[in-house]
């Protein structure tokens, strides 16, 4: 992901899940180790379209669903797929087979986080750090087929927001697969988040 999204999930997330609001561009630029004008552009797009209000150094978030679907329409889920294949036999059955280490996203990580599916869903993915990839492409070995499973590049921090993904980062995910059950599950935590 780029500085801007590793910006903006931090922010999104605190927003959403931890209800905090209120950020100086000095904190987000320290915690991240990104210059000031790196914090300064991630901010101009959400601060044009009203997402944020920025006061001197600093700003609060006063849309999160606006800036959400912002986050969404810039996220290129395809560039960050390191991995895929065809994994036969039951998704449950996929999803146990996991080694340590891996963050489950999409489909997976709604369906852990909530005990619910708001549709039945075919494709397991899954963030993973490089040093992990090989033990996963054990596990599941290239075969052919339509792939159903998918490992995506994890970065140093999503470890931070715990396992599975935070509801921000699968929202944009859902936001970018093309799979028809992913508007259902958009559409149910797009409810639990704002409604």
């Amino acid at each position: 992901m780029s500085k801007k999204e590793l910006i903006w999930r931090e922010i999104l997330f605190q927003a959403i899940e931890k209800k905090k609001l209120d950020y100086t561009q000095k904190e987000l630029a320290e915690q991240f180790g990104f210059s000031l004008s790196t914090v300064f552009n991630a901010l101009k797009i959400p601060r044009q379209s009203g997402a944020i209000k920025v006061t001197g150094r600093n700003f609060s978030v006063i849309d999160a669903e606006k800036f959400l679907y912002i986050w969404a329409t810039q996220r290129n889920l395809r560039k960050e797929i390191i991995y895929e294949t065809y994994v036969p036999g039951n998704i449950r059955e996929t999803e146990g087979r996991m080694p340590d280490g891996i963050i489950f996203g999409g489909y997976s990580a709604y369906a852990a986080k909530y005990n619910d599916a708001p549709a039945d869903y075919a494709k397991v993915y899954v963030y993973v750090d490089l040093d992990k990839l090989e033990e996963v492409k054990k596990r599941f070995p290239w075969q052919k087929g339509e792939a159903n499973f998918f490992a995506l590049k994890s970065d140093p921090w999503l470890k931070k927001y715990g396992n599975p993904a935070s509801d921000a980062q699968n929202f944009v995910d859902f936001w970018n697969m093309a799979d028809w059950y992913a508007k259902d599950f958009l559409t149910a935590l797009k409810n639990k988040l704002f409604l």
